[in-house]
């Protein structure tokens, strides 16, 4: 069983876990528009999956705009946010911080995304929301990077998933 923490206390996760070499699942999320986002598989470009508790938090907003930054000079990465938000927030959340360099997806419905990466928090004040994780998904569909962060109101390790995507070309 896969686990992270909140405020220092653990948090259990459930669904399928989801190891470096293992094929990612294809899944579909919901778009801000509320069309729908395809992640997982092989595809023409790495993806960056991204799973985040809600863009309605000081770090999940810190973290996506870092992460929208950091893509725009990547033409060989596909970025995906998904959180639990409503799709009209995160349109709104977008319209504000100018995100337009990486999609941003809804997992609200079934929390597909979630169960399929194994990051579905399945106790504590969170229930039922993502944990904070990275995934980096080469072309062929291989998970080649992942990363549940140890506490959920920590930020990512920035550098370790770039380093991910660029050598997975």
């Amino acid at each position: 069983m896969q686990t992270t923490n909140f405020k220092g206390r653990t948090v259990k996760l459930s669904g399928n876990i989801i190891n470096i070499g293992d094929k990612a699942p294809v899944i579909t999320a919901i778009a801000t528009d509320l069309s729908d986002i395809e992640i997982g598989g092989a595809k023409n470009d790495i993806q960056l999956l991204i799973t985040v508790p809600s863009l309605d938090t000081d770090t999940c907003a810190a973290e996506t705009r870092r992460f929208n930054q950091d893509v725009n000079n990547l033409d060989i990465c596909e970025t995906t946010v998904v959180s639990m938000d409503l799709p009209f927030a995160s349109e709104r959340f977008c319209t504000t911080e100018g995100i337009a360099n990486l999609s941003i997806a809804s997992d609200y419905i079934d929390k597909e995304v979630s169960k399929a990466y194994g990051v579905l928090m399945s106790d504590g004040r969170l229930k039922g929301l993502s944990a904070r994780a990275v995934f980096v998904i080469d072309r062929s569909g291989t998970v080649v990077y992942k990363e549940i962060v140890p506490e959920v109101t920590d930020e990512p390790n920035y550098e370790a998933a770039l380093d991910a995507i660029k050598g997975a070309r």
